[in-house]
């Protein structure tokens, strides 16, 4: 069993920001040497997400509007300007585990991995990355 571990890093623009990190993780797990496992993705931080979903701009708006049609932007709430982002990230979740077969990402046609900036200003963002498998040198 391989453990590899890597991060990427992103600048977002602010909120709902789309940022298609689906290469870079494939870069990593090329780079890895996993054959067959998973990929871990882990965002630290309280108002930013991972998600798996299509990149299409169209579903992006829809989800975007979606999201804020459940958590609104409000004055209201007790936590202050981000409180939104903070409720957000909590819905959509700080991570994703995919498959890896023959050191590809196992995905469906349409789905691409993003990091969705949540907080009401731009960030600089790090996502720890884990791949866990089988060794593509020495097969185990």
């Amino acid at each position: 069993m391989v453990v590899y571990s890597d991060r990427i890093g992103k600048r977002t623009s602010g909120e709902f920001d789309f940022i298609d990190i689906t290469e870079d993780v494939a870069r990593v797990v090329r780079d890895s040497k996993i054959r067959d496992g998973v990929v871990s993705l882990f965002i630290p931080g309280a108002t930013a997400a991972i998600v798996v979903n299509e990149n299409e701009k169209n579903i992006i708006r829809d989800f975007r509007d979606a999201i804020q049609h459940m958590v609104p932007d409000s004055d209201s709430y007790r936590h202050g300007e981000n409180a939104r982002s903070h409720i957000r990230a909590l819905t959509l979740g700080p991570g994703e585990v995919i498959p890896v077969k023959d050191r590809e990402l196992e995905m469906g046609t349409w789905q691409s991995i993003f990091l969705v900036e949540l907080d009401v200003r731009p960030r600089n963002r790090e996502i720890i990355v884990r791949a866990i498998g089988t060794s593509a040198v020495h097969g185990g």
